[in-house]
């Protein structure tokens, strides 16, 4: 509120018989303003939420695809010695090299065909627990948030798992699959339904708590970021506050993402053991005894470069899908 307002509104309080009725007047117009910023109205569309959603996941996983590749590469159990990196600045060196630019881009299509539905189920899920839990009333929720993500991300996986497997099979060193339909006929051939879901417990182990962090520090922060601006919508606290929490959420998980690459990526190993693992215990045991705790950290690096940008564009996107929507709302009214 600028100076101004607030010296009329004073003035108005300090007449004897007028406070009451300017208090009516002012303060529902202020609350609706930090209502807007954080959440869309609990009126608004399914339809919204869902293009929203669907814009930022595809705007997250198109943006930082190649280092999502250069995390899965890092991470496989007893590769090939090609494959080996010392660092992402060398990784990005050897596979353009060697497989040729574009490769860092190989599996990409997997996403951007799973992560638009898949992304619009998971905002959809999460405004709609988290106004049921009261997460949009003023104050601090971080119940609410977390309980919001963990449901989000449970419908989401349940729909992303076999897009998320097919394309790992295709990020690998050696990939032979020209295609996401050739990899994922061929995979259902070859091992059956079950090998798209046969990670999907370890995702869920890996994402919930995950996602439960991720979005209680971005609830947080944003609010605190934005405890000064009085609701109006500031695209840099979003996309920070959404890079920060993402990388500490990676950081955090990146033992169960391990687990679950090897999980995926099992049906084009030449070891028999990893071939075979059934399930998150069969799979971690397996790292343990090859490389012991440092195994459960391959690729952390690259994991956590690749979600601090990624929340960061996610949040963003789906920041700035949420405003135009409620402006064509107020444009309406």
């Amino acid at each position: 509120m600028s100076a101004t307002g607030q010296a009329t509104v004073d003035t108005i309080l300090a007449q004897p018989g007028k406070g009451m009725a300017a208090h009516d007047r002012v303060i529902p117009q202020v609350e609706q303003e930090e209502y807007e910023y954080e959440s869309l109205p609990p009126n608004f569309s399914l339809g919204a939420n869902m293009v929203a959603g669907a814009f930022a996941g595809i705007a997250e996983h198109s943006v930082m695809y190649p280092i999502d590749l250069l995390k899965t590469r890092m991470q496989v159990v007893n590769t090939n010695p090609a494959a080996i990196y010392s660092g992402i600045g060398n990784a990005i060196a050897t596979i353009s090299r060697v497989e040729g630019y574009m490769s860092l881009w190989r599996g990409l299509s997997s996403v951007i065909v799973g992560a638009g539905p898949a992304h619009a189920v998971y905002f959809a899920t999460y405004e709609a627990v988290k106004q049921a839990m009261g997460g949009n009333a003023s104050g601090h929720h971080p119940l609410a948030a977390a309980s919001s993500g963990a449901c989000a991300t449970i419908a989401s996986d349940a729909f992303m798992n076999p897009f998320d497997v097919v394309k790992q099979r295709m990020q690998v060193h050696g990939s032979t699959y020209r295609s996401i339909a050739e990899c994922a006929t061929k995979v259902f051939r070859n091992e059956g339904l079950k090998a798209f879901y046969v990670s999907y417990p370890t995702t869920l182990t890996m994402t919930v708590p995950f996602t439960a962090l991720q979005f209680t520090a971005y609830e947080s922060l944003t609010k605190v970021m934005q405890r000064n601006r009085q609701g109006s919508y500031d695209p840099l606290t979003h996309c920070t506050a959404g890079g920060l929490a993402g990388g500490v959420a990676a950081a955090a998980t990146t033992p169960l993402d391990v687990v679950k690459t090897l999980l995926q990526t099992r049906g084009t190993s030449s070891d028999l053991e990893i071939r075979h693992a059934r399930g998150l215990s069969s799979a971690a045991g397996i790292i343990w005894r090859r490389e012991g705790a440092k195994g459960f950290f391959r690729g952390m690096n690259a994991r956590v470069v690749t979600a601090a940008p990624s929340t960061a564009i996610c949040w963003s996107a789906y920041e700035v899908a949420k405003a135009y929507f409620i402006r064509v709302e107020e444009e309406k009214a």
